[in-house]
């Protein structure tokens, strides 16, 4: 491969991600002032005064959690009352009054729990005239977890990896895993009544819908018990749910069990959401960036990351071929995506969905010369791996089968990420501290 080119795709990448970092855009958002709080993003404004406010609360949870509760700590000061929020592990620490409690990811862990037991509490103390902010980004559905009556932390993990394993998209999942919990799906918002909220959110989810940002604690929930047994029925893992898990949707569903809160409740009259950061937000970085390296022809494909990996792989070569088509020669153009594809896993192999998408590309760009791509998480974590993605063109597969690899073979396997490592064109980032979902790059040249 192109060392120019794949060098190219890492900083344009690398600039997108720091675009979209946490810290700042919650700073840009809350600000304090002699008189009280102020929070301003969009059309979205609220304040409140030092004089009419009660008890500051502090809570949240997501990949971005740190950098976001830093932010916060740093324009509240000493005025927060009590705070619990839940990072990554090895991000843990006790600032003041603030607790970041280390949580598990992808899979929810004891850390998880405890950090979700430890926010219901402090909600539960808000009262009126108090206002609690929450900082809510990606990855919270697993780092706050607080499963229902009847339904242990095992069986809920174990259906979200069923469910994940089967291909199920995030829509579908949180229908899922709203129903198996006491803090999402706008529960903890109930908790909190009558306490204001403020939620600043850092989405990783497309059209960056609150209410499936981390599941949606704090906004109305417009899916049902039904709509999740649904989503079990329509992935085939009815038969393998877990007996606590499937007892408690189908009690729902019969209305045995108190649906989630829907718009119009109560307990949303008082709470202010905010989006402070997007996929969006990381693909005009990533333009910027392209800019700055002497690109002229720029293309955002914002959403096209959906769906099935290796499909959408597909459609994004063919959308390169179709760039290519009309450059002229000596040009350089850039195809700049966002979004979250999803992966059926049959294999035995390790990978992400960045991963696999990369090697369904390279397998399509076969052969193709003046074409690379660049697939990856801006959380800088692909799947179980220590990879955010992966950069791939038409050399890729040659040089697989150089060294006596299978390309389709490891594809099969949903093991793209030994491939990769071999061949050298794993993208290493270490864990970022944002989280705004995927981006692919592609960078299309005419000799």
């Amino acid at each position: 491969m192109t060392t120019r080119a794949s060098d190219i795709l890492e900083r344009i990448f690398r600039k997108a991600v720091r675009v979209a970092d946490p810290g700042r855009g919650v700073a840009v958002t809350l600000r304090a002032g002699p008189e009280g709080l102020s929070l301003l993003r969009g059309g979205n404004a609220a304040a409140a005064t030092w004089a009419g406010a009660g008890n500051v609360y502090l809570v949240g949870g997501g990949k971005a959690g740190r950098a976001m509760g830093e932010a916060a700590l740093a324009v509240l000061g000493g005025r927060i009352a009590a705070g619990t929020i839940a990072v990554p592990h090895g991000d843990g620490r006790k600032t003041g009054t603030v607790r970041f409690l280390e949580a598990g990811h992808p899979a929810p862990d004891p850390g998880s729990l405890a950090a979700a037991r430890d926010i219901l509490s402090l909600l539960s103390r808000a009262g009126e005239g108090d206002l609690v902010i929450a900082l809510i980004s990606g990855g919270g559905s697993a780092m706050l977890c607080a499963p229902a009556d009847g339904v242990s932390l095992e069986e809920k993990a174990a259906l979200s990896g069923l469910l994940v394993r089967a291909g199920a998209d995030i829509h579908s999942l949180n229908a899922v895993r709203k129903h198996l919990s006491l803090i999402k799906g706008g529960r903890a918002a109930i908790a909190a009544s009558p306490a204001g909220v403020w939620a600043l959110l850092l989405s990783d989810v497309p059209g960056d819908d609150p209410s499936v940002i981390a599941s949606g604690p704090f906004s109305p929930d417009p899916t049902t018990f039904g709509d999740a047994m649904a989503v079990l029925s329509r992935f085939g893992v009815l038969r393998e749910a877990p007996r606590g898990a499937l007892r408690r949707l189908e009690a729902g569903a019969s209305g045995k069990s108190d649906e989630t809160p829907k718009p119009g409740h109560s307990a949303f009259a008082a709470v202010t959401c905010v989006v402070i950061g997007s996929n969006r937000t990381a693909l005009e970085g990533a333009a910027e960036a392209a800019k700055a390296e002497g690109i002229g022809s720029i293309r955002l494909l914002p959403g096209f990351l959906s769906g099935e990996a290796g499909e959408c792989a597909k459609s994004f070569v063919a959308e390169m071929r179709l760039l290519s088509s009309s450059l002229p020669p000596g040009e350089t153009a850039a195809l700049i995506a966002g979004g979250e594809t999803t992966v059926r896993v049959e294999g035995r192999g390790t990978g992400g969905r960045c991963q696999e998408f990369a090697l369904s590309a390279a397998i399509e760009l076969s052969g193709t010369a003046g074409m690379t791509l660049l697939c990856a998480g801006t959380d800088g974590i692909d799947g179980p791996t220590d990879a955010a993605g992966a950069i791939a063109d038409g050399s890729t597969c040659d040089r697989a089968k150089v060294g006596g690899l299978s390309p389709d073979s490891f594809l099969e396997n949903n093991d793209a990420y030994a491939l990769f490592r071999v061949l050298g064109d794993l993208v290493v980032t270490g864990p970022t501290g944002t989280n705004v979902a995927d981006v692919a790059i592609g960078l299309v040249s005419k000799t």
